[in-house]
């Protein structure tokens, strides 16, 4: 037997395998174990292999590779559809196989083990900064209750460090050491978030894309790295608009018998990037009305009738574009300072 396609449901121990040959019939149908998988493929002659995208997709994706196969992975949303009727392990494989034939699917480009290296100091670093802004809301709704308030922020935490020392007369001894406690964790937080944050800009200097993006105003290193590391190639997308797309940033639409309806914000995509982008974005309108770039002037006739939060997702929006262009041109933000997009 021949087998042209197969579609590989991964998980962590029991794999899926299912194979159909030239005339589309099924002839490969089995649960492989995770230490015999690569024998089994070994012993196939090179196929089409297609895979749900997911957390160890992009591992199998370069083992699969290395023995000659064309491996392709895809969004399991996208997946879904091909599911014939009850959801189970050789139902996902079929589903995987049937897909991934498809002419109008859309692959995820299989990420090398370096890049994926630095969407884990990015995933680090969110965990690190959500647990040190906890720590930090913990110590100031602690210290209210002693009557001592302080201003929201990282930055504030320093103006509270004094009343800790303080000890006597303001805070019971028992409460001042648990309180000593967490400053000591938050700034052992801080410490391995600089310690990450320098990788990262260590690695930002060696990548031309990541580069390029931080000529956009709102993209820093931070944001400029995680594009280039999560966008591989940028020519994928038919469009900027496409693109902004992808990430959620553009109306979700409920659109029927030739009426449109256009809602809020889809939030689809990388919950992340979006999240970058609309920090970035925040800044660039908070300072607006300082500048006179191109995006600073868009932003003003927006913010004169429409809400700021509104303008800055759609500012977001707009440097997602511009990102796009950015890394399908592979050249540098130009910026005009007189004339409004």
């Amino acid at each position: 037997m021949q087998i042209i396609t197969v579609g590989l449901d991964i998980a962590k121990n029991v794999f899926q395998v299912h194979g159909i040959d030239d005339q589309g019939r099924a002839v490969l149908r089995r649960k492989v174990r995770r230490d015999q998988l690569l024998k089994v493929f070994g012993g196939l002659e090179p196929c089409l292999v297609g895979m749900e995208a997911c957390a160890t997709a992009h591992h199998w994706a370069r083992e699969l590779r290395a023995l000659g196969h064309d491996v392709r992975l895809m969004p399991p949303a996208y997946v879904k559809a091909y599911v014939k009727r009850n959801k189970n392990d050789a139902a996902d494989a079929e589903a995987i196989c049937e897909a991934v034939t498809r002419p109008t699917m859309r692959f995820v480009p299989i990420k090398s083990a370096e890049v994926q290296s630095v969407l884990m100091l990015h995933r680090a670093r969110h965990l690190l900064v959500r647990q040190r802004t906890a720590q930090v809301s913990a110590m100031r709704a602690h210290l209210a209750e002693y009557g001592v308030v302080a201003a929201k922020g990282i930055s504030r935490l320093r103006d509270l460090l004094p009343v800790l020392d303080a000890g006597a007369g303001i805070l019971p001894e028992l409460a001042r050491q648990t309180l000593l406690l967490i400053a000591q964790l938050i700034e052992a937080l801080t410490l391995q978030i600089r310690k990450i944050e320098t990788e990262l800009l260590a690695w930002h200097r060696s990548n031309p894309a990541s580069q390029r993006l931080e000529t956009i105003p709102g993209v820093g290193v931070i944001t400029a790295t995680a594009l280039a590391a999560t966008v591989l190639d940028a020519r994928a997308f038919r469009s900027g608009r496409q693109f902004a797309a992808w990430l959620g940033l553009v109306p979700r639409q409920n659109s029927s018998g030739g009426k449109e309806r256009l809602g809020g914000i889809s939030k689809m995509g990388d919950r992340y990037l979006r999240h970058l982008l609309v920090v970035g974005a925040t800044a660039v309108v908070r300072y607006t009305r300082r500048k006179a770039t191109t995006i600073s002037i868009w932003a003003n006739r927006l913010l004169d009738r429409k809400p700021a939060r509104l303008v800055t997702v759609a500012v977001a929006n707009k440097m997602a574009r511009i990102a796009w262009a950015v890394m399908a041109r592979e050249e540098n933000y130009r910026a005009t300072p007189t004339a409004a997009a």
